[in-house]
């Protein structure tokens, strides 16, 4: 069988880091014979060589090639490169892993649309990762049209011929950026790049102890000496214009201004800091025209001409004003509604913990050189802000909190002029609904809410909520879409998350009275504090009985606020014992429903399932007593053994 894929992974001294991508790369869906992975050891001086041999005599899929250390990943990457057989070619960090089913999704789909890059969906767990690039699938895209060259790191699928046929590698040696310089080059070159958005390919993970290549400082001269070849390869392959311009807006944005702003810059040592800023002012008056800046944000502008004039002080009184400016998200209203969630919210910007407030009315005028000072810079920003208001944007996101992967949610919004008072001052407010269709939450686990707010020079992320404690929303859970998903608030932020198909014990079912529940018949009927769509659901009623099992079909259908729970029970089954009862549901997941069951000759009696008995409870008390002794005793012992 040809191999589709080579994944090649540079590898230095990963420690137990590695296997977790070890342990991804072999779950892959791609048959074993249809993929290779080839590990190249640079040099490492820990146990890992040892750890790779033995994998790779275990699994023939697996290539191990070791080399002297080289400094940094651009030579490992290129041998890897030579040893691939595949028809793609795969990079990952040895730190990082993939998704179950990358290989296959991402190689389908290259092939698919002809591609000779194939972009992957990035979740980051600690790590920044490009999000609107993400927003949708985009079959055939280019640098023109799509926001690819905000994804310059290599984790990528590119066709081996191409990479061939244009004769591309990685530049070698210790050095930064020779991702920038690869990734470039092939974006501009390739006949068709895809971006598969619609499933998590790649896991970017932060090490523990912060370790990872791209967290070290840096040297800035090195550094952007780097960084300008990187720019050689845009002016290599575009003519002067707009195109390029929008390429260099990329550096200019975010390795040189966003380094230069807020609580980033300011966390620096003050001589780094400096040195930093004549670095990037070097790199901006040599290489940036002025048709580059004028595409940025308001804020970034600011900071971009501040630092061309050489202005370093007002650079950072300019950091410090943008330090106290964040978002701020205000649940108003989450109900459910024909099996989704309906989160309402308004969004806005504060300004040192108060909303941020502007002249009404004030007209934009484009940013001519430097502002005169830092008041006329603020001034500037905050009337820009105002004109611009009718771009003014906001999501939602729902993040997996295990894995960092972020979900655009469907939402509506509009944009108001809120009056902050008697002298013509106004907020400026997003109100916005968005929607969730528990289908789209694809695994079980917890999932947070992010409102992302696109306001005049600012694109930034804050978790929905606090919810104010008097008017805190407090849906069901609900039974919809395959999952049984709870909102609630975290404690003691007061945040909104999603818990899916997780929360067995804590969807309010113990609220149920026998009182509540009707057996007419055979036919049993409960009303439920659960939400399920308009055409209902189907699921389980599971009864149990001293180690017997009796799980009968049950249906669930809207009934007032929540749902109605329709079984028809298995009388003759039944006699002569107390039946424990469970709702089962997709997943599959029983919910402890808080009632008995007992058939006898006069019917069926339902009762309230008993708690532990006193005695149970006093036993339980005193084995954690006794575990807690045992636990303090065996810790002085050790403590004496040592000091002995």
């Amino acid at each position: 069988m040809p191999v589709k894929v080579s994944v090649v992974v540079p590898v230095y001294n990963p420690g137990a880091y590695v296997e977790d991508c070890i342990a991804s790369l072999l779950r892959q869906s791609l048959p074993p014979d249809e993929y290779e992975v080839i590990f190249v050891d640079d040099g490492s001086t820990d146990g890992t060589p040892a750890r790779l041999d033995a994998l790779a005599a275990a699994e023939p899929r697996v290539t191990v090639i070791h080399q002297e250390n080289s400094g940094w990943s651009g030579k490992p990457r290129n041998v890897g490169i030579a040893a691939a057989r595949g028809e793609y070619v795969m990079f990952v960090d040895n730190d990082d892993h993939l998704g179950d089913e990358a290989l296959q999704r991402m190689y389908d789909y290259g092939v698919a649309n002809g591609a000779d890059v194939v972009v992957g969906k990035m979740a980051g767990k600690g790590r920044g990762v490009p999000v609107e690039l993400f927003r949708r699938n985009h079959p055939r895209a280019t640098v023109a049209d799509t926001p690819l060259i905000d994804s310059l790191t290599p984790h990528k699928m590119f066709r081996r011929a191409f990479l061939d046929d244009i004769g591309l590698r990685f530049p070698e040696g210790r050095r930064r950026l020779e991702d920038h310089v690869f990734v470039t080059e092939a974006y501009l070159r390739a006949s068709n790049v895809s971006v598969l958005s619609d499933y998590v390919c790649y896991f970017h993970v932060r090490r523990d102890d912060a370790s990872n290549a791209g967290f070290q400082r840096f040297d800035p001269g090195g550094y952007f000496k780097n960084l300008r070849e990187a720019l050689d390869v845009v002016e290599r392959y575009t003519e002067p214009g707009a195109l390029r311009d929008r390429l260099f807006r990329r550096w200019l944005r975010v390795e040189m201004v966003e380094r230069m702003r807020g609580r980033r810059l300011l966390a620096l040592p003050a001589d780094y800091r400096r040195e930093l800023f004549e670095e990037i002012h070097q790199v901006v008056v040599e290489r940036f025209g002025p048709g580059v800046a004028a595409g940025l944000q308001p804020t970034q502008q600011v900071v971009a001409a501040l630092v061309a004039a050489d202005r370093y002080d007002d650079v950072v009184g300019f950091a410090e004003w943008e330090a106290g400016i964040a978002p701020t998200a205000v649940p108003e209203r989450v109900v459910w509604e024909d099996g989704t969630l309906r989160v309402g919210f308004t969004a806005e910007y504060s300004a040192a913990g108060e909303p941020m407030t502007f002249a009404a009315g004030t007209a934009r005028t484009p940013l001519d050189g430097p502002p005169e000072d830092l008041a006329a810079a603020v001034a500037w920003v905050a009337a820009d802000t105002v004109a611009r208001f009718g771009r003014a944007t906001a999501d939602l996101l729902v993040r997996e909190r295990a894995s960092g992967a972020s979900y655009f949610q469907p939402v509506e919004f509009t944009r108001e002029e809120v009056p902050a008072g008697d002298d013509g001052r106004v907020r400026l407010v997003l109100r916005a609904t968005a929607t969730v269709d528990p289908a789209a939450l694809t695994r079980a686990g917890l999932w947070d809410a992010f409102v992302r707010v696109k306001l005049g020079g600012w694109t930034k992320e804050c978790r929905l909520g606090p919810a104010p404690r008097a008017n805190r929303p407090a849906p069901y859970a609900a039974v919809s879409g395959g999952h049984v998903v709870l909102p609630y608030w975290t404690s003691p932020q007061a945040h909104l998350a999603l818990d899916v198909d997780r929360a067995t014990h804590r969807v309010g079912l113990g609220a149920l009275a026998p009182d509540d529940i009707t057996v007419s018949g055979d036919r049993l009927r409960a009303p439920l504090p659960l939400h399920v769509p308009d055409e209902g659901t189907e699921g389980s009623l599971r009864l149990i009985s001293s180690g017997t099992t009796h799980d009968v079909p049950a249906a669930l259908s809207p009934h007032g606020s929540g749902a109605l729970l329709e079984a028809v029970l298995p009388l003759g089954e039944l006699r002569g014992a107390a039946w424990r009862a469970a709702l089962g549901t997709p997943g599959p997941r029983y919910l402890a429903l808080p009632f008995t069951l007992r058939a006898g000759a006069g019917g069926v009696r339902v009762g309230r399932t008993p708690r532990p008995g006193a005695l149970r409870r006093l036993v339980r008390g005193a084995r954690r007593r006794l575990a807690t002794a045992l636990g303090r005793t065996a810790a002085r012992l050790r403590g004496r053994a040592r000091r002995g």
